[in-house]
């Protein structure tokens, strides 16, 4: 699996994640969404370098340009619920992508902190010979992903699978290594310390589906 690390250089990505995390800014949803928003722009520009482009011939008022447009058919897949601000990042980006929607959670079925991944809601579009963008802002012990990545591959064949997170636990990356094929690229915007004994996240920043949409039963 090719790994990219995007905030190793500094820019404004730095500065988003930054207030994301920041627990004196968390108390404002709308911003926290927006930031994520922001994050999913910056994350789907520099993602855009490593897709096919073509060239065209575009008509202006004057004369004939030619430039490059993308290649390749773009589906967009944020895992529900926390996955929604960063596809819309990315959708203001790739505004004539496709998308498919699909739900992880963690089950505790004995109410300790053992747990399985459910994949329960879908609504996927066509994948063959596409490029797949999963979209979830965060990589904690890789089993989401994976479960995910299993169900979306079982009626299809993508020309590109692409994983995109906000913050990831070096466990995460390591089980997503080990368990998907080496042809999927993995997208980080920063690489966290670890994870706790409940898996979570540290220093991370909390649960991104609470502090986008409200705390949940």
């Amino acid at each position: 699996m090719k790994i990219h690390y995007i905030s190793e250089n500094n820019s404004v990505l730095n500065h988003f994640l930054g207030q994301i995390r920041n627990v004196n800014v968390q108390n404002d949803s709308m911003r926290f969404r927006r930031n994520i928003e922001r994050i999913g722009e910056i994350m789907a520009y520099e993602l855009s370098k490593s897709l096919p482009y073509k060239n065209v011939h575009i008509q202006t008022p004057l004369g004939i340009k030619k430039t490059t447009e993308i290649a390749s058919d773009i589906v967009l897949c944020p895992i529900l619920r926390a996955g929604l601000p960063l596809h819309n990042g990315f959708l203001n980006y790739f505004d004539h992508a496709e998308n498919s929607f699909v739900s992880a959670c963690r089950f505790h079925p004995n109410n300790d902190d053992a747990f399985e991944i459910l994949v329960e809601y879908q609504a996927i579009s066509n994948l063959n010979n596409k490029t797949v963008l999963l979209l979830d802002p965060m990589l904690a012990t890789g089993q989401s992903i994976v479960a995910v990545h299993e169900k979306l591959m079982q009626n299809a064949t993508p020309a590109e699978f692409h994983i995109v997170v906000v913050i990831a636990a070096p466990e995460g990356v390591a089980f997503l290594e080990k368990n998907l094929p080496d042809s999927c690229h993995l997208w980080v915007a920063a690489l966290d310390e670890k994870l706790n004994e409940k898996n979570y996240i540290v220093p991370g920043l909390g649960d991104a589906g609470d502090l986008a949409y409200g705390s949940k039963l």
